[in-house]
């Protein structure tokens, strides 16, 4: 996409801006993941703000592609908007989740000015100058700064604001504003060693202040049509003179030095035993339902941000218990698209003391339907990435989760048919960094199950892969979902609002009870033979269809043992598998 010199912000530069802040983070991922030692040294804060930029700009493409071929383009106020909302339903981690924020916080004024200015000039396009660039960069920055628990300094919160300091001194043309906000931004990204000991010992800059240098540099260049000259001094990601460059990844802290891997939310108040689960989701909600989540969820666990507003929240939090997290947003309102991470065992958290440590010899990543498998699959030892109804995983998700594994061999189980060209796509790109990755080709969280109770870290690692996947291919798997419109099945004509029953990926059964459907299915199933059945019900199944289920299993296939699993949102009402 061509920059043209401008002194203005309108659609089509914000358009631009997120075109090329995409572009960039695409480029500075990989590094700024090496540098991610704050608030959990997990490899992905650049993946996150990738992610969370990818939604902003999908966001606005779709805004431009509703506007027909010689119409009029989006007004400024639009395409803000829109950036705002998609990186908002979007957020990925700690750190999207504040970037999410700070472009709601610009989106807000550049909507307000973009509006205001079209309202006094009707045949004008509507468009922001240098001081309302200005007003929203400080918005930005007290917005996210508000939407964080606990701030602290040293880390994307004091960039943002650093940003916005040196834009209130720059003139009134958009693209001094732009510079100047730009270069005060790389100035503070290099005095955060100075700023968070955790840092200084790692030798490198906050991960999430990099990040937004990044962003801020695509402003620059989307206003000015010049790219910006990364250097060091901070930018590249290296650490500022004076201070020690240790291992991009460690986190130690030697006798008499502060507590390391605060949370970037800013809390200081960890001890031995970090939270265990990174809990975020969408909320729908009231301000003051909000306000009284965020109370909550603070006493929960710790680097807690809420961002968002006008009835839909993005909420990210690191707790103990996932369930009492995510309890708390049904309380408060209306949440989805919830995501679960486990941090897996010997992980660092916020708080904790983190040794440099070498990377396991094998682990298991799985991608998981529901928040209570990944409950399931993480206490088993597996890394989980959860897969929301409709939103299945992208391969950049995948591969940071075998990232964050953090071992030498992974196990990738997919789970889903069609995720396997995903799950092939990220085992690839894993291999080129250097880490042996076999994939599974499970098609059904069951099939996991069973492949993961066989899994035995000791054994030789083609013998384990072995199997895992003799166990998993030995497992028949079905559920029972409702159809969501008229449709022709194997099974026959179905309409919106039938009970379907899919055995090994096909409708084999059509009713209008779920029990009773689910007890054909699972009769179907165990005619050819079985020793145990696995059942995962999930939070919309009626509450008495896994007993009546057991009882089956109990009183007519006297041999056969039952194993019973709360799946929590998984989409399906019921996941089967036999093995």
């Amino acid at each position: 996409m061509a920059q043209v010199p401008q002194t203005f912000l309108d659609a089509l530069a914000v358009r631009t801006w997120c075109s090329l802040a995409l572009t960039a983070l695409g480029r500075a991922r990989e590094e700024i993941d090496a540098i991610n030692v704050y608030p959990v040294a997990d490899g992905d804060t650049g993946t996150n703000l990738y992610l969370t930029l990818e939604s902003a700009a999908t966001a606005v493409e779709a805004v431009f592609a509703g506007y027909e071929t010689g119409r009029a383009e989006p007004s400024l106020g639009d395409a803000a908007r829109a950036m705002a909302h998609g990186a908002l339903i979007g957020a990925r981690g700690n750190s999207g989740t504040i970037l999410a924020q700070l472009l709601r916080g610009m989106a807000q004024v550049l909507a307000e000015t973009g509006d205001a200015s079209a309202a006094s000039a009707p045949t004008a396009a509507s468009r922001a100058d240098g001081p309302g660039l200005r007003r929203a960069l400080r918005r930005a920055a007290d917005s996210a700064r508000q939407a964080v628990a606990h701030p602290v300094e040293g880390t994307v919160l004091t960039v943002a604001s650093a940003a916005a300091d040196a834009a209130e001194e720059a003139g009134d043309d958009c693209r001094t504003v732009a510079r100047a906000a730009y270069e005060g931004a790389r100035t503070a990204l290099a005095a955060t060693p100075d700023q968070l000991g955790v840092l200084r010992r790692a030798g490198v800059v906050d991960a999430g202040g990099r990040g937004l240098v990044t962003v801020l540099g695509a402003l620059v260049e989307a206003v000015t049509g010049e790219a910006v000259r990364e250097t060091a001094g901070g930018v590249s990601g290296a650490g500022p003179a004076g201070h020690g460059a240790g291992p991009a990844g460690t986190c130690a802290a030697g006798p008499g030095t502060e507590p390391a891997c605060q949370g970037e939310s800013g809390d200081d108040r960890g001890g031995a035993g970090g939270p265990a689960f990174e809990v975020i989701y969408l909320l729908e909600a009231d301000d003051a339902a909000v306000a009284r989540l965020r109370a909550r969820l603070d006493a929960l666990g710790d680097s807690l941000v809420v961002v968002g507003g006008d009835g839909l929240w993005n909420v990210h939090v690191h707790v103990d218990d996932a369930g009492a997290a995510v309890e708390a947003g049904v309380e408060a309102g209306r949440p989805y698209r919830i995501r679960i991470t486990h941090f897996g065992h010997g992980e660092p958290h916020p708080g904790r003391e983190r040794p440099s440590r070498a990377p396991a010899q094998r682990a298991v990543v799985a991608v998981v339907p529901g928040e209570g498998l990944a409950g399931l699959y993480g206490e088993a030892g597996a890394t989980t990435v959860l897969a929301r109804p409709g939103e299945p995983p992208a391969s950049g998700e995948l591969v940071q989760a075998v990232r964050r594994a953090h071992a030498r061999e992974v196990v990738l189980l997919p789970n889903d048919a069609e995720l396997r060209h995903t799950a092939a796509a990220a085992a690839e790109q894993a291999r080129t960094e250097g880490i042996r990755v076999a994939l599974i080709p499970t098609r059904s969280a069951v099939q996991g199950i069973a492949a993961l109770a066989v899994h035995e870290p000791r054994r030789r690692f083609d013998e384990d892969v072995v199997q895992m996947t003799s166990a998993a291919g030995a497992t028949r798997y079905a559920e029972v979902v409702v159809a969501e419109r008229q449709s022709w099945t194997t099974a026959g004509i179905c309409q919106a609002g039938d009970v379907l029953g899919l055995i090994d990926g096909d409708v084999a059964v059509i009713g209008t009870d779920v029990t009773a459907t689910a007890r054909t299915v699972l009769d179907r199933m165990l005619q050819s033979g079985g020793e145990l059945v696995t059942l995962v019900v999930g939070d919309e199944a009626p509450e008495t269809a896994a007993a009546h289920l057991e009882a089956r299993v109990r009183e007519s296939y006297l041999a056969v043992d039952t194993v019973v699993y709360h799946g929590g949102r998984q989409g399906a009402l019921l996941l089967i598998g036999v093995e």
